[in-house]
């Protein structure tokens, strides 16, 4: 295919080019692959000022979507790609293999340091997804912060730099400039930007951004951040938000409302921590999608009101695909035995296979975790018709979710369908993730109203 890059593709790619380390914040659907591989070609081939490049991403984005994108271009087509992926024998042969891009998942990132260790000899590095690089104490993150300065160009991708506050900058932006703009330290960048909030002794559970703090934060790194929005550039179809009532029996309405009292009881005097709060959502959240693990693992039903919600809407698409995100393994197990023609995405070749049947409308009901489509899949090929069985308290999955349809190359209205169980933590969250307001203080906030309900009962 002839790449006829659009204006703000041409302006991604010079700035990769004209700047050694680079975030390019865009949203879904902007073309960041394609953008970040046309400059890579041109430092490769025409600058001769690259050597050996690596891509980290996520898994299945690693296995599928920049080999896919480089056979899919015209332009692109000469350029060679080394998955270096599988076991640790595999994963060696590959990055002996002569190739231009050697790509990697980033749980690997950790083994691939210690393998080439000193020998690091990637002097151009793509983080795609570089928020999935947030948490500073995670090993990925160390690794890579050990070889930062062995790496001459670093690119960022994401289209969430900071899904769930602006504390989630300071290590993306440490890997792009190793911290000239935030500082050296996670403890300075708190300092400088928050205070602290809710604790317990020494442990501080939140932290409130300072008066204008996040303008200074955008201001401090504007000159290696090129942030884009999808609505302003492309002429994308509508989205349109559907919320479907699920309104449960009369029994299992009274089945619902004795665990919830049962599981809530025990906090009516004592305070709700945020490792607490989680808990108790997360059991709310399976119950409201119609089952839930007890103790020991096993699954207690409740009610299939959220099952019969989704067959209305696969009998009313009338043989067109739906995509279908679930939550809990439960949820995935009641849904395959209900909808027999359901399957789901699997790991390596048959993934991508899947994602090709997908594509080409061969699967009338996908079953999908969003953690597990959150970044890089692109499936706009294959249908317009999304359903949120259950829903979770990540707007960045979320978002990176529903635009795997709502993207560059759609050609319909997307529908997203939530199922939202009456009377249950359902409502919380999709208030939450309407408001862009998702956080652990609504989490905790929802949790607490529930429990005070409870008291007034």
């Amino acid at each position: 295919m002839k790449y006829k890059p659009h204006q703000y593709q041409d302006y991604a790619t010079d700035r990769i080019l004209n700047t050694n380390f680079i975030g390019l914040f865009l949203e879904m659907g902007l073309g960041k692959t394609v953008s970040t591989l046309t400059a890579i070609d041109r430092l490769l081939n025409d600058y001769f000022d690259a050597g050996r490049v690596l891509v980290i991403a996520p898994l299945r984005v690693a296995e599928d979507t920049w080999a896919r994108e480089v056979e899919k271009w015209d332009h692109l087509q000469h350029l060679r790609i080394s998955k270096v992926l599988g076991t640790a024998a595999i994963r060696r042969k590959a990055l002996k293999a002569e190739a231009d891009i050697y790509v990697i998942n980033r749980e690997n990132v950790e083994w691939l340091v210690g393998e080439l260790g000193t020998s690091w000899d990637f002097d151009t590095v793509v983080i795609d997804e570089l928020s999935s690089f947030k948490n500073h104490q995670s090993k990925r993150f160390r690794a890579l912060r050990r070889v930062r300065p062995m790496v001459k160009r670093l690119i960022g991708l994401t289209g969430t730099p900071a899904p769930n506050s602006l504390l989630d900058l300071w290590a993306p932006i440490y890997l792009l400039d190793q911290g000239d703009r935030l500082g050296k330290t996670i403890t300075g960048y708190r300092d400088r930007y928050f205070t602290a909030g809710s604790k317990s002794g020494h442990v501080v559970y939140e932290w409130k951004q300072k008066k204008e703090a996040e303008d200074r934060i955008y201001e401090v790194i504007s000159d290696i951040a090129v942030s884009m929005k999808a609505e302003d550039w492309l002429d994308m179809p509508d989205r349109i938000d559907r919320i479907v009532p699920v309104i449960l029996d009369e029994k299992s309405r009274d089945q619902y409302i004795k665990l919830e009292k049962d599981l809530l009881l025990p906090f009516l005097d004592g305070d709700v921590v945020a490792n607490t709060a989680a808990v108790l959502s997360n059991k709310l959240l399976q119950m409201a999608n119609g089952a839930v693990y007890d103790e020991d693992r096993g699954v207690k039903h409740i009610h299939d009101a959220k099952l019969d919600a989704l067959e209305d809407i696969v009998e009313a698409a009338n043989g067109h695909p739906v995509l279908v995100f679930y939550s809990y393994k439960h949820d995935l197990e009641r849904i395959q035995n209900r909808f027999k023609q359901a399957q789901t995405l699997r790991k390596g070749a048959t993934g991508n296979q899947d994602i090709a049947d997908w594509n080409e409308g061969n699967i009338p009901l996908l079953a999908v975790h969003p953690a597990s489509a959150g970044h890089g899949l692109n499936l706009q090929d294959g249908g317009n018709l999304i359903v949120w069985f259950g829903l979770n308290w990540s707007l960045e999955l979320y978002q990176q979710a529903n635009a795997r349809l709502h993207r560059q190359g759609q050609q319909r209205s997307v529908i997203v369908h939530h199922l939202i169980t009456e009377g249950t933590m359902d409502e919380d969250v999709m208030t939450a993730l309407e408001g862009k307001a998702v956080s652990q203080d609504a989490l905790m906030a929802a949790v607490k109203a529930r429990i005070d309900k409870i008291a007034e009962e």
